[in-house]
């Protein structure tokens, strides 16, 4: 697989996209968000699109910076670092979205018979990870529940699960798919609290975008590429105990139970696909809801850390000409 090593990105700022030849940064180290891009590049269906791609790994640089500088072709976003990003004025537009529904939760103690309701969580101390985000959620789902959003934050990063589990901090955030596999091969009591049932929009996650001038530049490469990606994870869809395997073979990864047991989650839990909408899909719909919550929770800001003005309409914010009907 073609994983280029990181200091390589930074070489790559103002480099032109070619029919043959494409880059994606990654928005975190390889996980199973990913699992589309390594099987249509191991199985052949980037190659069969006339690319070359190059998939360069998560770095101090966040995606979504290396996509508004010109320094790749393709970046792999989280919503938020996307919303941000283009909220804040990135020439960047989404083309695709890998979670057709929320994987993240708040998770807790099972065992801490104080927390039983959102409610609960006030006056409780929260292991965070350093965004807005996480406040406008966490407060709005206490307020939905009839509490007082009021709690202390430590922010711990990814430490926040072993503080968790310790008994140091009382809540925390996790994503369904990853965190909560690895605390279930641990055997760690904990249960959840779901986003969505206490007043937070259910959002879709893991964008693909590009610079928006790529759009009605290259047309045709960014058809190549995202049809090709879209085959791969419709491939991981259909084949998720293979996917995984492809995925531990091309990787780095301490616990190769970790992704087999995600991709089990995301195939037992409809993550890729619903059903009924194509593999990567944007719905209209939700994706406005999320955005309008961002600007009116005032995670949206611009330079000077001021709050963003809801514009009333994000449907530029996305293109998805290049799929099929």
């Amino acid at each position: 697989m073609n994983i280029l090593p990181l200091g390589l990105a930074a070489g790559l700022i103002a480099t032109t996209a070619s029919a043959d030849q494409v880059s994606i940064a990654l928005d975190w180290t390889l996980n199973t968000n990913h699992i589309g891009l390594v099987v249509a590049q191991q199985k052949g269906f980037f190659d069969e699109a006339g690319l070359q791609v190059d998939i360069l790994p998560y770095s101090d640089s966040a995606s979504t910076a290396l996509l508004a500088a010109g320094a790749v072709d393709f970046a792999y976003m989280t919503s938020l670092g996307f919303m941000s990003a283009k909220a804040g004025g990135a020439d960047i537009t989404a083309l695709w979205v890998t979670m057709q529904r929320e994987a993240g939760r708040l998770v807790y103690n099972s065992e801490n018979p104080d927390i039983t309701r959102p409610a609960d969580l006030a006056g409780k101390t929260y292991a965070g990870f350093g965004s807005a985000w996480e406040d406008a959620l966490i407060s709005t789902m206490i307020r939905n529940d009839g509490g007082t959003p009021e709690y202390d934050t430590v922010t711990l990063g990814t430490g926040a699960y072993e503080a968790l589990a310790t008994g140091a901090v009382d809540f925390t955030l996790e994503v369904a798919t990853w965190e909560g596999v690895n605390s279930e091969l641990l055997n760690r009591k904990q249960a959840h609290f779901t986003y969505a049932d206490y007043g937070v929009p259910d959002q879709q996650g893991g964008y693909i975008g590009t610079q928006s001038g790529m759009v009605t530049d290259e047309p045709d490469t960014v058809r190549a590429f995202m049809t090709a990606t879209q085959r791969g994870y419709e491939w991981a869809a259909e084949n998720p105990a293979e996917a995984a395997q492809i995925l531990i073979d091309n990787g780095d990864f301490p616990n190769e139970d970790l992704v087999r047991g995600s991709m089990r989650v995301i195939d037992e839990g409809g993550y890729l696909t619903d059903g009924t909408t194509p593999v990567g899909q944007i719905d209209a719909q939700r994706f406005s809801t999320m955005a309008q919550f961002l600007y009116d929770s005032g995670v949206l800001r611009d330079a000077d850390g001021q709050p963003l003005t809801w514009p009333g309409d994000v449907s530029g914010w996305y293109d998805q000409g290049w799929m099929a009907n």
